[in-house]
């Protein structure tokens, strides 16, 4: 009698951890993917074309094979003393920029969450988000037509109340302050509108307690209030870095970069050089600033999680 042998059927190999996972949230990857892949043509791949072409010769930085200079475009913007004095004034309007949104935006919450200001709330609310969602272009042309000289409407109003002019986009000593006002009013209320959404999540019985314990409103805020916006904080300083140190509209629209280059931040620099036609200068340009908004803002997050807020 014939035996036959049974050759048993090869069992499928168990999928790996994170392959299960990923089969697992299938329809939630099928809806990402579409925004991925935005990302991926229109985010990364600009950024790393930028980054291969400021090792490119300016004159050969847009066909299909262009001749590659080496760290020749990085030597030569960091021999130039414009672009040290443009990187100078660039961080320094960053950090003058970052701390005074950030706390003006966390004293209007304070404010806008205070329970003896329930009247009129919503208005104020949507009054301090509008600046937001103006035009940036619109908004900043009326700002430029307020600081003008001749019949500006800040001039106008220290005029009449017999105080001394100021001298605005025009004058390179108040240039600066003047975008700092212009920029603090269309980006406050962004930060505002974060840390109210953060105070939503406070919980009120450590506020009770404090103040059954006999604290005072500032100790209730600095030991219970402020420790607790921490996340809100973290979130409002680092998108403030990555928003001023790419300043840019509120220069081309208000400045130019002037008077005297006081106004020339990197991302204005480096777009003049592109005008220029100096393409290989300008994409190093636009990568240092890359490089530096990635730095800092590390740099900065990994200081702001590691603080002690008690």
């Amino acid at each position: 009698m014939a035996v036959t042998a049974s050759i048993p059927m090869t069992q499928p190999t168990a999928l790996p951890a994170w392959a299960r996972e990923m089969w697992r949230y299938r329809v939630l990857y099928l809806f990402v993917l579409p925004f991925a892949a935005l990302v991926v043509v229109f985010g990364l791949w600009p950024i790393a074309q930028s980054l291969v072409l400021s090792f490119a010769s300016s004159a050969t930085a847009f066909r299909l094979n262009p001749d590659y200079v080496g760290l020749e475009n990085f030597e030569t913007i960091f021999s130039d003393r414009r672009f040290i004095a443009s990187l100078n004034v660039t961080l320094f309007y960053t950090a003058i920029s970052v701390v005074l949104n950030v706390a003006f935006a966390l004293g209007y919450a304070v404010l806008l969450s205070s329970r003896y200001l329930k009247r009129g709330n919503t208005f104020f609310r949507l009054a301090v988000f509008l600046p937001v969602i103006t035009p940036d272009v619109a908004g900043f042309i009326v700002w430029k037509w307020m600081y003008n000289q001749n019949f500006g409407a800040v001039n106008a109003a220290l005029g009449s109340l017999g105080l001394p002019l100021f001298g605005g986009i025009a004058d390179s000593d108040t240039v600066l302050s003047a975008l700092v006002v212009a920029e603090l009013w269309k980006h406050v209320g962004f930060y505002t509108i974060i840390f109210l959404t953060n105070m939503q999540l406070l919980d009120p019985a450590l506020d009770e307690a404090a103040e059954l314990e006999g604290a005072t409103a500032w100790q209730r805020f600095w030991y219970v209030t402020l420790p607790q916006l921490r996340p809100a904080i973290t979130i409002n300083v680092v998108f403030a870095l990555i928003q001023f140190l790419k300043t840019f509209t509120v220069v081309v629209v208000m400045t130019k970069g002037g008077p005297n280059f006081s106004t020339n931040f990197i991302s204005y620099y480096a777009f003049q050089k592109f005008e220029q036609a100096s393409y290989g200068e300008a994409m190093a340009m636009a990568s240092t600033l890359f490089g530096l908004v990635l730095v800092l803002t590390y740099a900065l997050y990994w200081a702001l999680e590691r603080t002690d807020w008690r």
